[in-house]
């Protein structure tokens, strides 16, 4: 050998940070490149992965692609407030109705078995929560996810025929979705509390809101839901854990009808919910996730739902096949003294589906005051909306965020690139407790668990195998 060695040494040090960190010891240059063995090294789902990058990449793309555009195209309006057993199929006399995916009485977490049981008082099933309690644990009445019926519920999603929905629809696809109207702070149904005064609340929404809003909303017209989100998310909301911008400009929409209704009651209803909107933004991403869904082929997520119980989600590619895990915790959680982690229920509520359309956890760079809720400043909500986009198949156009040089959020989760990474979509939501019906405790973000986007995947490629034998 011969030549002069080089005075100075620079290097890309791929892996392993100790490798670089001897070199910067010794005073080298280095450059760290974060690289983990995909799906953490396991051969089987190493294989996987090569299957639908690979031999079937082509179509997975192109289904994705699809996919992604009938999500960031679909514009569904409001269009009208009625009672759910009259606009929603199926929800007939004793059905009620619950997020997430399927279960039984048995199965039910603390806060929804309050809900369901209060929500047989007020439909007058049974005189009281004891009575209720018995008649549904003798299968008097059926449960029945409310994801299969078109409807999406926050938190513990009960909804029985007389309450008042929203009805969001999609013509261009066909679709419709509905939502209960959000019950508001305190003790409500949705937050798991069942008391007299949670069961007065929805005989007031029965008898009061529900045929205002009606009224309301006839008399000014369809309601572009998605638009008003998208300029909500230009105003600091991230239209999950906050929508309070998004919600003053529907009350502003709104304005003319309400003074003309001249009803200080359902007013004060609606001007004291910080929640008014999420009802809202749930059945307009239930309606775009249903018009993207039936690409044969696609991997993009379209539903994420959680009972407390179970979480389960589905893939654009694998119309109404429910991929199912054990529910998270809400590990990044903010809670109210005196409450300690123990205290937490699971997560909760079909409110997932916001972050299939690019919202909620997607866009928490769009509303730094959702970082608090996880000990957080703005920076660290710039980086987890980042980190989110490492998971997604594109940007939104829509919903664009001004603190990122007007970025669009990202939008598309892809089942592919979070079983590669590892990384789990995280969703902004509330925080129930878990056994003594206080209702909300706290707020967080909620990492969703690995094993239902891999058996989707799974699922995905046996299913392009036989469409190519």
């Amino acid at each position: 050998m011969s030549g002069d060695l080089p005075a100075a040494v620079a290097a890309v040090n791929i892996g392993l940070q100790g490798f670089g960190d001897a070199l910067r010891e010794q005073g080298a240059e280095v450059i760290d490149v974060d690289w983990r063995p995909p799906a953490g090294g396991d051969p089987a789902l190493v294989s996987l992965l090569g299957r639908l990058w690979g031999e079937h990449g082509a179509t997975v793309e192109a289904a994705n692609a699809a996919t992604v555009r009938r999500l960031e195209e679909a514009r569904p309006l409001a269009v009208a407030v009625a009672a759910a057993g009259e606009v929603i199929a199926g929800l007939t006399d004793r059905v009620l109705l619950h997020s997430g995916p399927a279960t039984s009485w048995e199965r039910v977490c603390d806060p929804q078995r309050r809900a369901m049981a209060a929500a047989c008082v007020f439909e007058g099933w049974a005189p009281d929560v004891e009575a209720a309690a018995r008649v549904l644990a003798d299968g008097e009445v059926r449960l029945e996810p409310g994801n299969e019926h078109g409807h999406v519920g926050a938190m513990t999603g009960v909804c029985s025929p007389s309450m008042p929905v929203w009805v969001a629809e999609e013509s261009g696809a066909g679709v419709r979705a509905f939502s209960t109207l959000n019950e508001g702070p305190g003790n409500t149904l949705w937050f798991g509390v069942g008391d007299d005064e949670a069961i007065e609340r929805l005989r007031f929404f029965r008898a009061a809101l529900g045929p205002a809003l009606a009224r309301v909303l006839e008399r000014e017209g369809p309601i572009d839901i998605l638009d008003l989100a998208a300029q909500g998310v230009a105003m600091g909301d991230e239209l999950h854990m906050r929508s309070q911008a998004t919600g003053n400009l529907l009350l502003k929409r709104l304005l003319p009808g309400l003074v003309e209704l001249g009803d200080r009651a359902v007013a004060e209803v609606l001007t004291a919910n910080h929640h008014l909107f999420l009802s809202l933004t749930m059945a307009a991403a239930k309606c775009a996730s249903l018009a993207a869904t039936g690409q044969r082929g696609s991997s993009i997520v379209t539903l994420m739902a959680r009972n407390g119980t179970d979480m389960g989600l589905q893939i654009g590619g694998l119309p109404g096949a429910w991929f199912t895990a054990p529910a998270a915790r809400v590990a990044d959680a903010l809670l109210r003294e005196p409450h300690t982690e123990a205290d937490a229920a699971l997560d909760i509520g079909d409110s997932a589906v916001i972050e299939c359309v690019g919202l909620g956890g997607m866009a928490v760079a769009a509303s730094p005051v959702v970082a608090t809720f996880f000990g957080g400043h703005a920076a660290d909500a710039v980086a987890r909306t980042r980190s989110m986009g490492e998971i997604c198949a594109a940007r939104s156009q829509r919903f664009t965020i001004p603190a990122l040089d007007f970025a669009g959020t990202p939008v598309g989760i892809d089942a592919r690139l979070v079983t590669e990474l590892e990384i789990a979509p995280q969703i902004t939501t509330g925080v129930l407790h878990a056994s003594t019906g206080a209702g909300q405790i706290g707020a967080g973000v909620a990492h969703q668990p690995l094993d239902p986007f891999r058996a989707a995947l799974e699922a995905l490629a046996a299913d392009l195998d036989g469409a190519s034998a």
